[in-house]
């Protein structure tokens, strides 16, 4: 079983008052760490892969991403985020003020 830890690394790009867009990178096994999204948010893939998403009650779901195919998410969705491929992985968050 993968060890998780809070170790994705976040890179700002961009930040004005009214929209935020991070780099998400992560290495097999790397989680975000718990938090709460604040703001509604669009998801762009930069790789094709599956990330497991651990919900508030302990559920744990799987999302099967494709590079180039962007999601929309509402503000207020609570989770970690774990790259579950045994290859790097990364995405930008695009967050909407």
């Amino acid at each position: 079983t993968m060890s998780y830890s809070a170790s994705a690394k976040s890179t700002l790009q961009h930040d004005n008052e009214r929209t935020r867009v991070t780099l998400w990178e992560f290495a097999p096994g790397d989680a975000t760490g718990w938090h709460r999204h604040q703001l509604d948010y669009v998801i762009v893939p930069l790789t094709t892969g599956k990330l497991s998403l651990l919900g508030p009650g302990g559920e744990e779901n799987e999302a099967n991403l494709t590079a180039g195919i962007s999601y929309f998410r509402e503000a207020g969705v609570e989770h970690d985020v774990i790259n579950a491929n045994d290859f790097d992985f990364a995405f930008l968050e695009v967050e909407i003020k």
